[in-house]
């Protein structure tokens, strides 16, 4: 309740022993940077204004950047997660795409993932989406991060040896869409400073 303290970001996940969605729930909503507090969520999925997910937003920025229109477009999410799965489906619906959601369980994952035109992946699963996965000309979207245990370098969820040839356009990881969810948190940051200010 400081009001020197304009915007909060709790950075998940937490050690085990604590409980997320309790933390979460302590943040005040206006001060929820990261729009995960069940109220933000709650008013993104009614299509109403508040703090969206900063990756999420990331990746309706980038393609708005690139001029990549959603509307009318096929839009594939592979990972359900309130992070960024959920989100960004909420996103791209109300950019008027058309959207499926998927996860590292869906039966014939590579079928859906052709019907693309905009695939993002976000299962935190190495190398999940190959060559196989994508229409020629797709945009793919790398939203997946894990530590390779090899190199120890980080990684997507898209094996890029394989997809690079057929998709569009790929998000790098790192250097993807990693910058654009800090840029996303400053945006949200900076709204919250202008509200606490009664101009937003």
């Amino acid at each position: 309740n400081d009001p020197a303290v304009d915007g909060i970001l709790l950075q998940l996940p937490l050690p085990d022993g604590l409980d997320s969605d309790q933390a979460l729930e302590q943040i005040p909503p206006h001060k929820d940077v990261d729009g995960l507090h069940p109220y933000n969520a709650g008013r993104l999925a009614q299509g109403n204004p508040t703090f969206i997910p900063a990756t999420p937003l990331g990746v309706l920025e980038l393609l708005r950047r690139e001029q990549i229109d959603p509307t009318g477009q096929r839009a594939v999410v592979v990972g359900r997660s309130r992070l960024v799965g959920r989100p960004v489906s909420l996103l791209l619906l109300q950019n008027h795409a058309t959207v499926t959601i998927a996860h590292s369980h869906t039966i014939d994952l590579p079928a859906i993932t052709r019907t693309a035109d905009i695939l993002i992946a976000a299962t935190g699963k190495r190398g999940l989406i190959t060559g196989e996965h994508v229409k020629s000309g797709a945009i793919v979207l790398d939203v997946g991060i894990t530590r390779d245990p090899e190199t120890g370098k980080l990684t997507g969820d898209v094996d890029r040896a394989s997809v690079d040839p057929v998709a569009g356009a790929l998000t790098p990881v790192p250097g993807g869409v990693g910058p654009m969810t800090v840029a996303m948190l400053l945006v949200n940051t900076y709204r919250a400073y202008r509200q606490h200010l009664g101009e937003g």
